[in-house]
């Protein structure tokens, strides 16, 4: 879904004790959303309902984090991940993310949980820049897919050249 919502360069910082939850369905279709979440993304709850979760997609969040998180979804794991987050009025929030699987009673999984915290500032700080640098090689090409590629093999590179997998990378910030 593309929406015409511009960042407005104001954020929004959620609560110390706050937890955003939202449940999505496998196409990630949100199918649930706390107070907290429906307050921070300052939609209401019947617009999230239903709507891809990508609708609160921040311009400066890189897409190959995003494909980053689908792979590991798909492979049945969870995975860690700060995000930034665009709010209805363009004001935006970061967040530290944990997204599982919702596994039924035979084993099948049946959507998606996430659970968002409050991240520590510093984190933040030192993830910003990696952000910007993975969004410009996704700007240099004139193809999303391309350039989403192309910044999923600098994060690649750089995981390697530090030996570490994501998760251990965004624990390690």
């Amino acid at each position: 879904m593309v929406h015409a919502i511009r960042p407005t360069g104001v954020e929004s910082l959620l609560g110390e004790e706050e937890l955003i939850v939202s449940k999505t369905d496998l196409k990630g279709r949100i199918t649930y959303a706390n107070d907290v979440f429906i307050r921070m993304a300052k939609y209401s709850y019947a617009e999230l309902m239903g709507a891809p979760h990508s609708l609160i997609r921040h311009p400066d969040m890189p897409r190959c984090v995003f494909k980053l998180l689908w792979d590991t979804l798909g492979a049945g794991q969870e995975i860690f991940a700060y995000v930034v987050n665009l709010a209805k009025d363009g004001s935006h929030y970061w967040v530290f993310a944990h997204v599982t699987p919702t596994i039924d009673e035979v084993g099948k999984v049946v959507g998606y949980h996430s659970n968002r915290r409050k991240p520590d500032l510093a984190q933040i700080e030192r993830i910003k820049p990696i952000y910007k640098t993975l969004c410009a090689e996704e700007a240099r090409h004139a193809n999303a897919k391309d350039g989403m590629r192309a910044s999923f093999e600098i994060m690649v590179g750089l995981l390697k050249q530090q030996g570490v997998g994501y998760d251990e990378f965004v624990l390690s910030l």
